[in-house]
């Protein structure tokens, strides 16, 4: 039984493990070609982008490893994917996860909505909260790798939804997000990633 509990407390904490080996300074030097695109504080300036400022580090890694392998399809971010080692992962991930967040804003329209589904989910769409997963203030579970939703572009928001819904992107844990994504409404999936955008 003792044996048991130390290999599962050893497994839950590899990825800490492995991003003790992170530089922080390292990642920022490496961090120059992802500026263009992801800006140079992690806060990307085109809402198609998603912003990494603030991002928990082993998603990163993941999210990183997945496009080297093929696993998430992106015909910009694939190319530079593969051109790193686990190093510069490990470096970029720490990194990113030490910027600060620039929040935006929520539109009135979509607050009520999207304020409701986050917080309550929907019965008649079979849909839980999504603060179950990701918190009360959308920063997410490090622990089970759910990633940091709040301050992201509600464009960029709405396109991995409807990616997830379309099952166009495969990489998430046990298809949890292609199951709910997949439940959504367009509507429902522009409330909640414009309220998204505003969450802090």
């Amino acid at each position: 039984m003792f044996n048991k509990l130390i290999c599962g407390l050893t497994l839950m904490l590899l990825p800490l493990t492995l991003f003790a080996a992170g530089n922080v300074e390292a990642g920022k030097q490496k961090a120059a070609t992802c500026a263009v695109c992801h800006g140079p504080d992690g806060n990307s300036n085109n809402p198609t982008w998603p912003n990494l400022a603030g991002q928990h580090a082993e998603y990163i890694r993941k999210q990183l490893e997945d496009y080297r392998a093929g696993h998430r399809k992106n015909d910009q971010m694939a190319p530079l994917a593969m051109a790193l080692s686990d190093q510069d992962i490990a470096d970029l991930a720490v990194y990113y996860a030490s910027l600060e967040p620039r929040t935006g804003q929520t539109r009135p329209e979509y607050l009520d909505a999207g304020e409701r589904l986050y917080r309550a989910g929907d019965t008649t769409m079979g849909l839980a909260s999504c603060m179950a997963c990701h918190g009360p203030t959308g920063i997410g579970n490090p622990a089970a790798n759910y990633p940091r939703i709040n301050a992201q572009h509600a464009e960029y928001t709405v396109l991995q939804l409807k990616a997830f819904k379309a099952e166009e992107r495969a990489n998430d844990r046990n298809g949890i997000m292609r199951d709910i994504a997949g439940r959504m409404s367009n509507d429902s999936i522009e409330a909640v990633a414009d309220y998204l955008q505003g969450l802090h």
